[in-house]
């Protein structure tokens, strides 16, 4: 008599079952907590975590947009500056600046600002081409830089300083470990709630406008009206990146909302891997890291931006998905749906 055994499922459905992207955000997230503390006698260093950490939050705003939207947009800068300007105002002119306040105050005014643009560019009659997109934010986030920089009472083309601690009731954050703790706080709460949002049934819905967006429009779906909704929330993100980011410089300027920050915010996202969130995380760093690193070599520091700039031109003409490409398959990156067929 012969037993009938089950075949062992082949080592390639093995493998797949372990995921990589779990892993590689713990590594980050354990990364971010320790290094602050091996680095404290650097206060120097601290500070540039501290604004690694906040224009992650600006990489990953653009990341909802094109990586799980398919919305290019090169106006990521124009909410991040509104909201930076915003709050520098209201400590300027109201005295105030209590984060309980102003930062949610900041994600309301870059969140408006958005849907706004989003009604001009998302919602018409015809859906918009990737091109009029594009352009559509660029040119937006060029003419607010263009307009605060001739405005006087917003400081003109010298911006506005001495910007107003921002405090919770009689403390005030300056540079160094608390005012970073705030920082990777907001990280952590936004990354887990664009998380949340990908992984609901709207991601579901995100996830279709990515493989075949005509198809999904066939179905009865709007999706230009999924698209402007993301747009809002990514605009909510950037501004309050850009808040942090002007309490923590003590300085708002145009160049805050114009393209070039718009375009550095696609680079950190291109280059670490668009689509997956923790992927603009990793870009921030690896740029920011490498830019003080090359800056601070004396042999090249006339041309230091040069050959950064060659370093991530090969990675991105030959690494299209990223840094994370290197160790995270398509599959995973793109997600899958529905249960699995038993192996027989």
């Amino acid at each position: 008599m012969t037993a009938t055994t089950r075949a062992a499922p082949p080592a390639t459905a093995r493998r797949g079952s372990f995921r990589i992207l779990p892993a590689i955000e713990l590594a980050v997230l354990a990364l971010l907590l320790v290094v602050p503390f091996l680095l404290a006698d650097r206060p120097e260093l601290i500070t540039l975590l501290t604004n690694v950490v906040i224009l992650s939050l600006l990489a990953l705003s653009f990341d909802l947009c094109w990586g799980f939207s398919g919305i290019m947009s090169f106006g990521q800068a124009l909410f991040f500056g509104v909201a930076g300007y915003g709050v520098a105002l209201v400590g300027r002119d109201l005295e105030f600046s209590q984060l309980w306040a102003t930062l949610p105050l900041a994600m309301l005014a870059g969140g408006a600002l958005a849907a706004i643009l989003a009604a001009f560019l998302l919602l018409g009659r015809k859906a918009p081409t990737s091109i009029f997109v594009a352009f559509g934010t660029l040119t937006g986030a060029y003419a607010a830089e263009r307009l605060v920089a001739g405005w006087q009472y917003v400081g003109a083309g010298n911006g506005l300083s001495a910007i107003k601690l921002m405090a919770f009731g009689e403390y005030e954050f300056v540079e160094g470990l608390d005012f970073y703790a705030v920082a990777l706080t907001a990280l952590v709460l936004v990354y887990a709630a664009s998380r949340m949002l990908v992984r609901s049934q709207l991601g579901l819905v995100l996830a279709g406008i990515r493989q075949n967006e005509e198809r999904l429009a066939f179905f009865g779906y709007r999706v230009q009206v999924f698209k402007a909704l993301v747009f809002s929330l990514a605009g909510m993100v950037a501004g309050l990146s850009g808040a942090l980011y002007s309490y923590h410089q003590g300085f708002t300027g145009p160049s805050n909302l114009g393209p070039g920050l718009s375009t550095t915010a696609v680079i950190y996202c291109l280059f670490g891997g668009s689509g997956t969130l923790i992927g603009p995380v990793i870009g921030t760093v690896a740029i920011e890291v490498l830019s003080y690193v090359l800056a601070d070599i004396d042999a090249i520091r006339q041309f230091w931006p040069v050959l950064l700039g060659l370093v991530l031109l090969l990675v991105v003409t030959f690494q299209p998905t990223g840094l994370l490409g290197l160790a995270v398959s398509a599959r995973e990156r793109i997600g899958t749906y529905g249960a699995r067929k038993a192996a027989r």
